[in-house]
Order: C-alpha cells, then structure tokens, then sequence
C-alpha cells in the first residue's frame, strides 16, 4: 500500500548531504538503488538525480518500521526521515559523493512501488538500445543519463546569460509557418478552417529572424526547436534544437569573434577547459584539399596530396582518362600500414567504393622495396617521384583515388577518419575547434541539372562576386561560415542578402520564375522596401554540440526522448494512426492498402 507525503517535506537532495550535516534530522526522497540485509541492519542505497546516499534501518527503533524496510525492493519510491552520522571506522566508501556519511533512519513512508526493472538502473548497462528507448524514462535515471541532460541543462543557461548580457533579446518565432522546400522536406500540418491547405513545421527560424531584423530587434536569440523530414543518423534527429542568433550592422569578423567568447564562456564554466582564442580559419578550398571534407578532424594529420602533376604523363590510364577529363588523382600516406592483408585493404577499398570511388591504387613500402599492382605502368623515377612527394617511408602503404573532384574528396577524406581510427591518432580528450569560410555560393545538383544554394538562398556572395551570380554561378563565393569540432559541423550561418534586387537575382540563378519567388517568398520581398540593415546570423546545434563535451557517439543519448533511426519514438510509439473523425475533421483521406479511409 502507497503512502503519502502528508506534509513531509524534503530538506535536500540525496546526493548533497555532507559530513558538515552530521548530527541533523534530514528528510530525503528518492528511488531505492539496492537494499542489503546484513546481519539483521537492513541498508538501502536511496538514489535521486544528485547520487546516492546510505539509509540505515536498525532494528532497534522500531520493530513496524522494521518490517516496512523489509518490503523495499529496487526502484521503489521512498520518504526517509533520519539524522545524520558518520560511517563506523573502515566503512567509507571513497567512490561515492555521500561515502563519508550515514542517515539513520527513523521514519521510512513508501510512495510508490515498482515492478522489477527490464534492465538495471546503473552506467555502463549491457542492454540493446531499443530496449533502454522503450523504457526511457527508466534509461533516464541512470546517472550517465542524468550527466547528459543537466549539461545540456548548463550549455542553454550559460548561452542565454551570454548573448543577454551582449544586448540580444530573445523572442520565439512561429512554429506554424508557410512551406518552403528549398533544403530538406518539410514536415506538413493540415489546417482544419482552410480545407486543403497546410503549415509547415520550421527547419529553421531563418525568415522571421531575418524580419526581426527589419523590425529593428537589431540582436536576436532564440533556443529553437526545429524540424527536417530526412533520413536519420548517428548525430540527426527530424526534430532538434539550436541556438538561433540574429544581428544587425556586424560583418563577419564581429560574428565570428563574438561566437568564439560564448564558446570560450561555455567550456570555461561547464567542463573548466580553456578554449584557445581566436579560433582556427581555414577556407573551404583548403579543407576540401588537405582533408576531404568540410568539416575536416583537425585532431590529427594524415592529410591528401595532390599527386597529379607525377602521374599525368604516366601509363596508367585509370589516372591520365581522369585527368584528361578534369578529375583529381590524390593520395594519402598510410603510416605504418605495409602489415595490412589482403582482406585490410579490401576493406577499405569497399569504404572507398561508398563514397563513388571506382578503385583504391596502392603502393607498398616494404624492406625489399616498393610492391604494387599498378607499379607496371610508372618508371622507377616516377614511383619514386611519387614516394618522396607523400612522404612515404619503410613501413608505409600510399593509396590513390582519381575521380571527380568530389567523389576523390568525399572518398580518401572518409579513408583518411577510418586510417585515423585504426592508426589509434584520434586524441579523444581533445577538442579542436575551427572556422571553415569562403564557401562556395552554389553547388551542382546532377539529380536536379541545376545550380542550388550550399547554405540557403538568403546567404549573401562576397561583394566582388556579385557580377558572377548570373553568368559564372561556380566561381561565386559566398559570405557563410561554418564552426566545425572533432570533425563535426556544431553550427553555421553567414552574412544575409538585405537588398532586394541582389536577392531576386540570387532566385534567378536557383531557377525561380519570379511568380514563383513571389509565392514563396512574396512577404520577405515586400519587406525589403521598407529599409532593411546588413545583418547576418549563425546557429549551434545544441544536440551535437552536448553530445562531443560529453563524449558519445549519438546525439540520442543527450536528447530527453529520441526517435530512432527509422523515425519512430519506439516509447509511445509515434508516429500511430489517428481516429477517422479527425481525418474528416481536416478533410484528409489517407489511401493505404488500397483502401480509403
């Protein structure tokens, strides 16, 4: 039988009592951890969210409450009024918090039974993920689960107490918009008074921050809840959370040193790490060739090299048909691989293969000399060439790709992270922050033939590019900038477009007709006539971000209730049908099965 509080009142969490309270009644609250019965003291780990403490119940006081102690089991929900002691001599417990003391209980009032837990509630549990998602509220209890979200907790205080104490307001935006498929797929939300009609859930607040702009808020900041219908993964969810920020009259320099003194704010006062200021920059140009990627791990080197100009005049026509066709041929330098097998290597020519490369080239760096199968089709003076250019010692294997541009990038960057990880030279206390700028404005989409914007539509192009937009739309750079860490994007932004004519010549290039500029983006148009200051902005994925301080490997262990990665919150089980009444209601019919409904 539950018992009540009736007037019981907590004097502090389980976690924080201390040896300075010794000689106190406290009454503590909290879930029964583990029960022990050891020669006839009963004791009771009782756990909240700030850790443990042990509760004595000594037979001595009473023979009731005695028995009450016997019928506690794990989980359940306990009321413990007791006065503090110190543990005998040779009992502490170095590992806990509360190791020092001791509550002798003198009144225990049980809240709440449980039935027994699927898992246990302790770190490091061996249970399937889709389990610990089912039961989530259980995974939540256990203290690692807890660290996640009281960090998260800290990083929103800090950064609203940053960008307040810097002039910004914070103001929500609307989370009922117009659609605007420009990026990934909206998620959709049928209007039940305008039959046939539909709101779109915000990928991002990025109009209306734009508007607050117009409208004089001059600095903005929003932690905003956002939405994108596309495939999942390790560090994306369809519904996540940034910190959204806004400011007029700054150019990028200020922005960017601005961001750079809350991240230093942030690690300071949540993990007391001293970020090194100003921050890294690196263009996109040269991420994109020294890494790979643009996001590049700058925690280790192992970088690309461009070995073209060795292999041009070579024999091998998989490198000079490339070549001759405008692609690349680089190469990275394996340290210490030569030991690889067959099977290593094939491996990794099949992670290549993921990422459009038709082959992995290598050479062998052995005691007797060099081994390759395409050694065949160099000189001597040409592989040695190649040797001294990527440094290539006794030991090493140097692998080639020669593709498009993209597909060599995309490929040898991905070899490069997996060499990295076995090599062991990822340092995974380290966190290396960097600026990645001067993207470019546009890139080639081969499904849709057509030029589409690599941040969004509203990002302005350096000034001198201006002219480009229209005539040369690959050679245009734009004013975007990303905040790059351990190899993962954790924010972007960019200077906007805030005059009228520029941003109807930047729908021209995407393809819009100027009627459909008009429908979609008729009201932002509008507001351009009325006096718009230069502005730009950025946002931090909040869910990514929590997730590298905290050192996991899925952003689903620092959100309070995840969906998988079919997109399905496994707990409630979301997405569900809903009743024909309110498909009527919204004057929706759903075909499924070839049935209407």
């Amino acid at each position: 039988m539950s018992e009540s509080l009736q007037g019981m009142k907590r004097s502090c969490y389980c976690g924080q009592v201390t040896l300075d309270q010794v000689g106190q009644e406290l009454t503590l609250m909290g879930w029964t951890h583990r029960r022990r019965d050891h020669g006839g003291v009963i004791f009771v780990d009782l756990r909240d969210r700030e850790g443990m403490v042990q509760i004595v119940i000594d037979p001595d006081i009473g023979e009731a409450l005695f028995e009450k102690a016997e019928t506690i089991r794990n989980e359940f929900v306990l009321a413990v009024t007791g006065k503090v002691r110190p543990r005998p001599e040779g009992s502490a417990n170095p590992n806990l918090k509360t190791g020092e003391i001791e509550v002798l209980a003198s009144e225990i009032r049980l809240l709440s039974p449980s039935k027994t837990p699927p898992f246990y509630i302790e770190d490091g549990v061996d249970v399937d993920e889709m389990v610990r998602l089912k039961y989530r509220y259980l995974d939540l209890r256990r203290p690692e689960m807890l660290s996640n979200l009281k960090l998260r907790s800290q990083v929103n205080r800090i950064s609203r107490e940053y960008f307040l104490d810097h002039d910004f307001l914070e103001v929500e935006t609307p989370t009922l918009i117009k659609s605007s498929p420009e990026g990934a797929r909206d998620f959709l939300v049928p209007s039940r008074t305008r039959p046939g009609e539909f709101f779109a859930l915000p990928q991002s607040p990025q109009i209306y921050k734009q508007l607050l702009m117009v409208s004089g808020i001059d600095r903005y900041f929003q932690i905003a809840r956002c939405y994108r219908d596309e495939d999942l993964r390790a560090d994306r969810q369809p519904e996540f959370t940034q910190i959204d920020l806004e400011m007029s009259f700054m150019e990028q320099n200020e922005i960017l040193t601005l961001i750079e003194g809350m991240i230093s704010e942030l690690f300071k006062k949540t993990m007391n790490i001293d970020v090194p200021l100003p921050l890294t920059r690196m263009s996109w140009n040269e991420a994109m060739e020294r890494y790979g990627s643009d996001k590049p791990d700058t925690r280790f080197d192992l970088e690309l090299v461009d070995v073209a100009d060795l292999v041009k005049d070579s024999e091998f026509k998989v490198f000079t048909q490339v070549l001759g066709k405008g692609g690349r041929v680089k190469g990275i330098n394996a340290k210490g691989c030569a030991k690889f097998s067959r099977k290593e290597i094939d491996d990794l020519t099949k992670l290549a293969a993921v990422y459009g490369a038709k082959g992995l080239a290598y050479i062998t760096l052995t005691e007797e000399g060099y081994k390759s199968p395409i050694a065949k089709f160099f000189t001597d003076a040409q592989i040695q060439a190649l040797i001294s250019k990527m440094e290539g010692q006794t030991g090493d294997i140097l692998f080639f790709v020669a593709d498009t541009e993209s597909v060599t990038a995309a490929a040898l960057g991905h070899l490069r992270l997996k060499l990295g990880e076995i090599l062991g030279l990822i340092d995974d206390s380290k966190f290396n922050f960097l600026w990645v700028v001067d993207f470019p404005q546009f890139e080639y989409s081969e499904e849709e033939k057509r030029f589409v914007s690599m941040h969004h539509p509203f990002t302005m192009p350096r000034e001198e590019d201006l002219p480009l937009i229209l005539t040369d739309p690959a050679k245009v750079l734009a004013q975007a900038y990303d905040i790059v860490l351990n190899g993962v994007e954790i924010g972007g932004g960019s200077i906007r477009i805030h005059q009228r004519p520029i941003q109807e010549t930047m729908f021209k290039a995407l393809g819009l007709t100027d009627e459909e500029a008009r429908e979609k983006f008729g009201y932002l148009m509008d507001a351009f006539e009325y006096g718009v200051p230069p502005h730009g902005g950025l946002a931090f994925g909040v869910d990514r971000l929590v997730m590298l301080m905290m050192g996991r490997d899925t952003i689903r262990d620092v959100i309070a209730f995840p969906k998988t990665q079919s997109a399905m919150e496994l707990m409630s089980q979301a997405p569900s049908a809903v009743a024909p009444k309110q498909l009527r209601e919204l004057h929706i019919a759903v075909k499924m099965r070839n049935t209407e409904i």
